[in-house]
């Protein structure tokens, strides 16, 4: 009897359609069977020993939740006997005006156990995480009717983490391989990579979440490795060790598998080259196929779009991938190279009541550690000279300065195409444009503001919500708090200047007095054109039942 190994994970969900994620044992046929409509199915594919399915469910109602169940070669093998949580649902949203819409989204989860020392503070105990927000999200959604449960999850980036491996992970590692020959106790390849996901996904809570809350991700670092793609430099070192080759193609191949294939809407994903492959006869093998285009997606970045978009109620979410598609060499840096920032200029328009930019890394950063990463660009591109371009690069590396603001001329493109948007120059200007992203371990939300005489019409902001389960250390967040203060923001500001750096092209504020540190998960509800944020953190530790609580620190119109 064939297995579920990972999954079901409900990804992409519609007005009348919707996909299902699923890992198994072995090759099999797999069945959604869904209360009140005709059941849907496809044959697994195989990766290297592995089997998955993406079924494409249709005829489906608007606005609603309809429980279902998933059969392998007939045999039902979800929702699990006895199970704890209610059934899972596939929710679609509305189309209708003006009906509400609830968006969930953040970023950095680390995968640990939920025991101590796991769920102390890091600056208590080194593997301290505390617990995890979207654990207490699911429990809270547990005791709730289908219809008040969100109608999307947005994740965004740091989904696994391969150079910070669990436990559990470690041992894997330490059972086929020699610890002490780099990459050591972290990620050397896709095999490593299918344990990664299967723990994270797999926690009993954080499974039932995904099966019944549609997902979209994107990746950032820590999903291949640590400063990923910070500079020309660092690809260098990576690329003259013995181990980053199968790292970063076990990296691609099961981002593309276990993230990106899922983020696509049904008919983009049946105009995928390579999921094409993968037809309607038993287990087709795409090993070879998956290997060949992940070691090109990293040696040749223009020809492969990780961005995509997804209409969700009244909202548009382009995410995009600012990580991979990078431009490194100095001089001519880009965030995304100039064919995805075409496609990113053609799908994020007007016409929509709220256009939502999902980045993993925030377009808007604290403007101390905006003027200091632009500084450090222009520093690095010779504005000092070749010994300080020399020392730049180094600070670049060792401070993480590879944000939007240290990829100068990418950050004024998004810039001009927000500005387009909000005034009206691609169509109908949305009510809000909310630029939504993680990374940085701490929360915020930043009111954007155009120069007067721009005519823009759009509310614009930078929402910021980061871990939901990875907090800075005491010494860390005194440092965050510290660059949030006017005196560092008027020191990188000069240094800015000084190194030939003008002004931003817009001005941000936050629309509070601090940022929060916790463990936390933001939303989004959207009514019409009407849109609030809030933002809840945990309450460690759970109560006497196990439960976790989630505590509003935060509600704000964005409209």
């Amino acid at each position: 009897m064939a297995e579920l190994l990972v999954g079901p994970l409900l990804r992409y969900a519609g007005t009348e359609d919707a996909t299902i994620w699923v890992e198994t044992d072995t090759p099999c046929w797999v069945e959604i069977r869904i209360e009140g409509t005709e059941a849907c199915g496809r044959w697994t594919f195989s990766v290297s020993g592995h089997h998955y399915a993406i079924v494409h469910c249709e005829d489906l109602a608007p606005d609603a939740a309809a429980a279902y169940a998933v059969h392998l070669d007939g045999e039902r093998v979800w929702p699990e006997p006895d199970s704890a949580f209610p059934p899972s649902v596939i929710r679609t949203h509305s189309g209708a005006d003006g009906d509400k819409t609830h968006i969930l989204f953040g970023s950095c989860r680390v995968s640990a156990p939920h025991e101590e020392p796991h769920s102390l503070r890091k600056d208590e105990h080194p593997e301290g995480r505390e617990v995890d927000a979207l654990v207490a999200m699911a429990q809270r959604m547990a005791m709730h009717p289908p219809e008040e449960w969100p109608h999307a999850l947005l994740l965004l980036g740091d989904q696994v983490y391969a150079d910070e491996v669990s436990p559990n992970v470690r041992e894997f590692i330490r059972a086929r391989r020699d610890p002490e020959v780099p990459p050591g106790e972290t990620v050397a390849d896709f095999e490593e990579y299918t344990q990664l996901y299967r723990e994270a996904w797999g926690e009993p809570t954080i499974r039932w979440l995904l099966s019944t809350v549609p997902t979209a991700m994107i990746f950032d670092d820590h999903d291949v490795h640590d400063d990923w793609n910070t500079s020309v430099d660092w690809v260098r070192t990576m690329r003259g060790t013995g181990w980053w080759d199968r790292r970063i193609q076990g990296g691609f191949m099961s981002y593309l598998i276990y993230q990106h294939w899922g983020n696509l809407s049904p008919r983009e994903l049946a105009e995928d080259r390579l999921f094409q492959l993968a037809t309607d006869e038993q287990d087709v093998d795409l090993t070879e196929a998956l290997q060949d285009f992940a070691y090109h997606a990293d040696r040749e970045v223009e020809g492969t779009r990780w961005s995509f978009y997804r209409d969700i109620g009244p909202a548009r979410v382009v995410m995009l991938d600012s990580r991979a598609g990078r431009v490194l060499e100095p001089g001519v840096r880009r965030m995304v190279d100039p064919h995805e920032m075409r496609w990113i200029s053609e799908h994020a328009t007007g016409g929509v009541r709220h256009l939502l930019l999902g980045t993993s890394l925030p377009l808007f950063l604290t403007p101390a550690l905006h003027d200091l990463e632009a500084w450090n660009e222009a520093v690095c591109d010779g504005a000092w000279g070749r010994t300080a371009a020399w020392a730049g690069e180094k600070v670049r590396q060792a401070a993480d300065l590879e944000h939007w603001a240290a990829f100068g001329d990418s950050f004024k493109a998004m810039c001009d195409l927000i500005r387009e948007v909000g005034t009206g120059a691609r169509g109908e200007p949305p009510a809000t444009i909310v630029a939504l992203s993680g990374d940085v371990h701490h929360a915020y939300l930043a009111e954007v503001a155009f120069p007067r005489g721009t005519g823009m019409r759009s509310q614009v902001w930078q929402a910021v919500c980061s871990p939901f389960r990875n907090p800075l250390d005491g010494r860390e967040r005194r440092m965050m708090r510290a660059a949030a203060k006017p005196g560092p923001a008027a020191v990188t500001r000069l240094l800015a200047r000084s190194a030939g750096v003008g002004p931003p092209p817009v001005r941000w504020r936050y629309a509070h007095d601090e940022a929060w540190f916790d463990n936390q998960v933001a939303s989004l509800v959207l009514e019409g054109r009407r849109a609030t944020f809030l933002l809840e953190r945990t309450e460690p530790p759970p109560d006497e039942n196990g439960q976790l609580r989630l505590e509003r620190v935060f509600e704000h119109s964005l409209t």
